[in-house]
């Protein structure tokens, strides 16, 4: 086997991929999976910017995960990137030099591991989008499969669209006959001798994390900043109380940063009203405004969704909180819709009650619930129709979807983009061989029964 590894530095935390493949991919299509992973402690790398050194550190002990999971003898020849996204991509546009100092360190300490270090880098939201476009219909087989006889196919499958929502950006990528409007939003891939013409665009400061703090901003912005403000989207029970600064700290929200000193504290109180709940995620976006045949929002243009769907990232855990914990399908809009306002119907008590491992998340799944409704509905505009086609999904098989695996095969070019020869595997010979000897057992045995049948009717004779 032969390995590879990626951290995906996210904006609220890191995670570590090991990837595995066969030694002797034939022709680079063997099959890549995933190997182990793991989860480093603490925040993103981004939120280091006090302490760019602390950054590097922070990966450590994933990083000697790895040197126990990928055998000795393979350290050297393993390739090791770190890919960053949207919460570098906000620090690097407040401050430029503080990133960088960031992925120094980052980059310092993978250098000091026995991996074949390749560089650590922010991605740019369409590589995110379209690496997770790849990684999903890679995993799925929709660009090549092995047959039942150890031939590469080409399947006669459409590909799936690809729905990310991370905790700063939040990204659509899809394959589509339509014009392209934007040329800033189309992608032309060509894998394994196909022609892919992709839609993608991500949107900044649309990922959880973010939104949350863009409706803190809306609320006390409607309340003029009073001392105590209500929470539409927030439990009956809950309060809390929070520092301005926690809220105007990002690139998100500072343009809506009031007059007030930022140590300010302001004390917010649920009252778990869903449609006003709704009524203020909806400000979040701006539907009014597109210079194209159609926008999705905030002017970007964006093609008919068509064919199946697959959403991973928050998009899974929301649902997956909507079936699990509050025991409801989701099936349709409406579904989505019912369920975000029995979410914030159900009072602090009874949500704990229900949940009480998820305790740190709990107060905000009525205002992403809300989200992900407006967001899909509203946003992308799937309907009725095209709705179901979504698979809320966390993993492909044993391996988790997201850009990681689609970003390591392309910088390690495991994807070529001829198609590859017509190749039977050493596994054809043995098909064939195996076909005759069951067509001989077949023919003898009915030679045989034959004869037999023949011979009992001689004898009763």
């Amino acid at each position: 086997l032969q390995y590879g590894i990626v951290l995906d530095a996210g904006s609220s935390h890191t995670a570590m991929f090991i990837y595995k493949w066969p030694a002797d991919k034939e022709n680079d299509t063997g099959v890549v999976s995933e190997h182990s992973m793991c989860d480093v402690e603490g925040p993103g790398i981004s939120s280091y910017r006090l302490n760019p050194p602390a950054a590097g550190t922070s990966l450590e002990h994933c990083l000697n995960q790895a040197l126990r999971d990928v055998p000795r003898e393979k350290h050297a020849g393993t390739p090791l990137y770190l890919g960053a996204t949207a919460g570098m991509r906000l620090l690097n546009i407040a401050d430029p030099q503080v990133s960088d100092a960031v992925l120094r360190a980052v980059a310092a300490t993978l250098k000091t591991y026995p991996f074949d270090f390749r560089g650590a880098k922010i991605l740019s939201g369409e590589e995110e989008g379209v690496f997770g476009w790849v990684t999903a219909n890679y995993l799925l087989e929709n660009f090549i499969k092995r047959g039942w006889l150890g031939e590469w196919i080409q399947p006669q499958k459409k590909t799936l669209g690809a729905m990310d929502f991370g905790g700063a950006s939040t990204q659509i990528t899809f394959e589509t006959r339509d014009t392209i409007e934007n040329p800033r939003n189309k992608v032309m891939l060509k894998l394994y001798g196909q022609a892919y013409k992709v839609y993608t665009h991500s949107f900044l400061c649309y990922g959880r994390d973010q939104v949350l703090k863009r409706l803190l901003s809306k609320l006390l912005q409607a309340e003029s900043y009073q001392a105590t403000v209500s929470h539409p989207c927030w439990p009956m029970g809950y309060n809390k109380s929070l520092l301005l600064s926690s809220i105007y700290d990002s690139p998100c929200t500072e343009k809506e940063r009031p007059s007030l000193a930022l140590n300010t504290t302001v004390t917010l109180v649920g009252i778990g009203n869903g449609n006003l709940c709704a009524l203020h995620v909806s400000k979040l976006f701006d539907f009014t405004n597109c210079s194209f045949s159609h926008c999705s929002f905030d002017g970007v243009f964006q093609p008919k969704v068509s064919g199946n769907f697959i959403a991973f990232s928050a998009f899974f855990y929301t649902v997956d909180f909507i079936q699990t914990v509050m025991g409801r399908p989701v099936h349709l809009p409406s579904d989505l819709k019912d369920a975000a306002e029995a979410i914030c119907a159900t009072s602090w008590s009874e949500l704990l009650q229900k949940a009480p491992k998820l305790e740190k998340r709990l107060p905000d799944y009525c205002a992403v619930s809300t989200f992900v409704y407006l967001l899909t509905i509203k946003g992308y505009s799937f309907n009725d129709h095209s709705f179901p086609n979504i698979a809320f999904q966390k993993k492909a098989g044993e391996t988790s979807i997201g850009w990681a695996l689609g970003y390591m095969l392309n910088l390690t070019n495991m994807i070529p983009a001829e198609k590859p020869s017509f190749h039977k595997s050493m596994l054809y010979n043995y098909w064939v061989i195996l076909i005759l000897l069951f067509v001989v057992t077949t023919l003898t045995s009915l030679v045989t029964a034959i004869c037999l049948l023949r011979y009992s009717k001689s004898s009763i004779i």
